[in-house]
């Protein structure tokens, strides 16, 4: 009798990190990434020092990447700029103001990005900032709907507020760009929605390919694109028979596992065509706002007096008028008690 195969692993990242109850306003901000950098090669798909200048141009567009004194800025190093696009449209949505410098706890960057959180994913995000910082860009991309020529970098500066003696950042301090924050002040026309397992996927490659599928086939249900202009788009180095190798290993393995989130992908010759999935969701809350009974009686302790299921009918009715993508209702709701506090007699 023949055995039965072991099936093949997931090429997802595992999930680093559970949320923590207290972080969860944080935990939810849905990811959001802008549209320029998902169209256009302005990150690196090297994860070593790319020490090349990145010289794109299509039609009228036209982007020029300069590296850093360490290389240019990678596609991972972009997860940084994607939180801090998150949680500006998180405060922008309850009301809140929002301004280009931001100070944050670093381990609540790497949780919800999933990210490594050892000694050695401090000093990959300490590296991480200075190529963000040092790389510079130039282009006529228009963002917050101005159009004009600009030289830039992501991060204006950053600057570490406190650490402790092993060189775990505790309080980061990060200014946005001008060019970034323009998106953020449009209110989200320059943004899209990011499914949250798109951190999850390990290759730069797949998350260039998810970003592409994400900006041409959000509201339809299939696009094509030949290699020749997909490798730009990704800005892809390597030799035009090899990145049609690599596509083609990253089609078979979506094919077999599904792991690239919301598409799929057929390679048709010289052509690679785009599905949305039938059941893709983009713009809605991905999780239905159930709350364990263990989670109420939490509840409970934070917001003595309440009566905890009127509570969590009015928590129900904030985030869907907020449009928030609860990803632990739990989570969610016991911070949310945790900010009423007690009824004040």
């Amino acid at each position: 009798m023949s055995e039965l195969p072991f099936p093949s692993r997931s090429p997802l990242l595992p999930e680093r990190h559970q949320p923590d109850f207290f972080v969860a306003d944080i935990f939810d901000a849905t990811p959001k990434g802008d549209q320029a950098s998902m169209e256009h090669p302005l990150f690196t798909l090297s994860t070593k020092p790319d020490m090349q200048i990145q010289d794109y141009r299509h039609g009228d567009i036209f982007v020029k990447v300069g590296p850093s004194p360490i290389g240019r800025a990678t596609v991972h190093d972009r997860d940084i700029l994607i939180y801090c696009i998150s949680q500006c449209m998180a405060r922008l949505n309850e009301g809140r103001e929002v301004k280009k410098t931001m100070r944050f706890n670093p381990h609540d960057l790497m949780v919800v990005t999933n990210r490594d959180s050892s000694g050695r994913g401090y000093l990959n995000f300490r590296q991480a900032l200075k190529r963000l910082q040092g790389t510079q860009i130039e282009t006529n991309i228009q963002m917050g709907g101005k159009e004009q020529w600009n030289v830039f970098s992501f991060i204006d500066k950053a600057e570490i507020i406190r650490e402790t003696r092993d060189g775990r950042m505790q309080e980061v301090e990060i200014t946005l760009s001008d060019w970034l924050f323009d998106a953020i002040e449009a209110k989200g026309r320059d943004l899209l929605t990011l499914h949250r397992d798109y951190f999850r996927l390990r290759k730069p490659l797949e998350r260039r390919l998810y970003e592409i599928a994400r900006k041409h086939c959000g509201q339809q249900k299939s696009f094509r694109i030949g290699l020749e202009r997909l490798q730009e788009k990704t800005g892809s180095q390597s030799q035009a028979w090899e990145f049609k190798r690599l596509i083609s290993k990253i089609i078979e393995d979506n094919a077999t596992h599904g792991h690239i989130p919301q598409y799929d992908f057929v390679l048709d010759g010289e052509f690679v065509d785009i599905f949305k999935r039938p059941d893709a969701v983009l713009d809605a809350p991905s999780r239905p706002y159930v709350v364990s009974d263990d989670a109420r009686l939490k509840a409970k302790k934070f917001a003595k007096g309440w009566d905890i299921y009127a509570l969590e009918a009015e928590w129900r009715d904030w985030v869907s008028s907020k449009g928030i993508d609860v990803h632990s209702a739990d989570a969610h709701f016991i911070n949310f008690a945790k900010q009423k506090g007690p009824i004040k007699r």
